[in-house]
């Protein structure tokens, strides 16, 4: 497998990102090794908060939440995803699957971080995968949060934004990732926010995984992630630890996507589900001190 790594220099002096970077090596599935990059703020011995990002974002994304979450005694782990951010990046699109994201995460969340008694948060993809991982090993999770994302399993048809949005991201010639994240939020991102999101992506050999990703959302019951999704989905229906929903208003990718999670879920039954209100695909950009006062919230009411 061959990879690319974003200079350093690249994330130097980005706005409203003081963290200090952390890595670990992770098997790459194909006889090697990744180096996986993750922020861990806050206090060492505190019981942990997992930020998971999706697509095309990074642990930038988090910004606005870390220092609330910090600030009420928690430790906050955000990692960047394989492909994203200052994580290696695989250069072939088909070195990216599904499974292989689960994979890699895993290896970072389970053996080298070794997380137990974690509050998750996913959004997008960060939902995708982290879901999968609370279903691995549900006995590490305190609780879930998830907003804007879902869990798949090629049974209900894809909305058609999501559908324009999978084709537009295999065939457009610029994949513009500072320009997209704008997009899908409702404020508008200053100029140097967007060439945040741009930096881990010096040119497009470095794009790969952000290409790929749409494309292995799992749309048919054919796909091999299908199968894995519906038994993650037998797990979480009898997951009765506390489950909140709290998507956005201003989404059309995944409107109605929380019903799901609302109605099958044990843990889910009786939470103060929320609508963010004013908030877009990327809610963590338009709400995120709201977000993570909710989670705050969430985490205290349910110790």
């Amino acid at each position: 497998m061959q990879t690319v790594r974003t200079p350093d220099d690249r994330f130097a002096d980005l706005p409203d990102y003081p963290f200090e970077p952390h890595y670990a090596k992770v098997p790459d599935g194909d006889g090697g090794t990744l180096r996986v990059h993750y922020l861990d703020e806050g206090p060492a011995d505190a019981a942990p908060i997992l930020l998971l990002h999706g697509e095309p974002s990074w642990s930038y994304l988090y910004r606005f939440m870390i220092p609330p979450l910090v600030a009420a005694g928690h430790r906050v782990i955000v990692p960047d995803q394989v492909g994203f951010g200052r994580s290696d990046k695989p250069t072939e699109q088909s070195d990216y699957t599904y499974a292989r994201h689960v994979a890699w995460m895993s290896a970072l969340v389970f053996d080298h971080l070794d997380l137990t008694d974690c509050t998750f948060f996913g959004q997008d993809w960060g939902g995708l995968i982290g879901l999968r991982l609370v279903a691995a090993q549900p006995e590490r999770f305190a609780r879930v949060a998830v907003g804007n994302t879902g869990l798949p399993t090629g049974d209900q048809q894809p909305s058609e934004a999501f559908l324009r949005w999978q084709q537009f991201s295999q065939t457009t010639p610029t994949f513009d990732v500072g320009f997209l994240i704008n997009a899908a939020s409702v404020r508008d991102l200053d100029p140097a926010e967007v060439a945040a999101y741009d930096a881990p992506f010096p040119d497009d050999s470095y794009k790969a995984g952000a290409r790929t990703w749409p494309a292995l959302v799992v749309t048919s019951p054919d796909d091999p992630e299908a199968g894995p999704n519906k038994e993650a989905w037998e797990v979480l229906r009898s997951f009765d630890k506390p489950f909140l929903c709290c998507f956005s208003d201003s989404d059309l990718v995944t409107a109605g996507g929380d019903k799901p999670f609302r109605t099958l879920i044990a843990g889910a039954q009786g939470q103060s589900h929320r609508t963010i209100e004013g908030g877009g695909h990327f809610f963590q950009e338009d709400c995120g001190p709201e977000l993570a006062q909710l989670l705050n919230d969430f985490i205290a009411a349910t110790l």
